[in-house]
């Protein structure tokens, strides 16, 4: 009798430690979502680029520069839904007197200066003229152009202001 509960005992015991062993193999579900580290996605000047964020050279700040104003391709493109029409922007310092252009698909961005109110921006062969809103040119050809309407200035706010400017 005492050899029956004794293999009973060990039959038990290794039919139990099995079952732990089968649990213990049994892949983890992980969440996803969990596993998202939000902002790992930061840039070499530490700009959130998910976020829509660029280094502006000129505020020295991470900007939006869709908060700027917007030129479209001066070349008339007639783009279906499945094309797309890319813009380059404008931002302004608080001075007006430089000017900050962000082409599409171009990583860096171009500093233009001018010498007076009521004169174009100017860097070598690049220029931003201030006519019927704005006209960017490269070496004498009209490349975008814009009406002057901007998004919320580049600090954030949502008032529209003439040209913006960052504080």
């Amino acid at each position: 009798m005492k050899k029956i509960i004794l293999g009973i005992v060990i039959f038990s015991s290794l039919l139990s430690c099995n079952l732990i062993n089968k649990n213990e193999e049994k892949p983890k579900e992980v969440d996803a979502a969990k596993d998202v580290v939000l902002g790992g996605d930061k840039d070499a000047d530490g700009c959130l680029a998910s976020a829509g964020y660029t280094w502006s050279k000129l505020n020295k700040e991470c900007v939006r520069v869709f908060t700027g104003v917007q030129l479209l391709p001066a070349e008339k493109v007639d783009a279906t839904e499945d094309e797309a029409v890319f813009a380059a922007y404008v931002l302004f310092d608080k001075t007006k007197d430089n000017a900050e252009i962000f082409l599409p698909n171009q990583d860096e961005s171009i500093l233009l200066k001018r010498e007076s109110e009521g004169k174009p921006w100017v860097n070598g062969s690049w220029q931003l003229i201030p006519w019927k809103g704005f006209v960017l040119k490269k070496d004498g050809q009209i490349l975008y152009s814009g009406d002057g309407q901007i998004g919320s200035t580049v600090t954030g706010s949502d008032d529209s202001e003439e040209i913006p400017v960052t504080e």
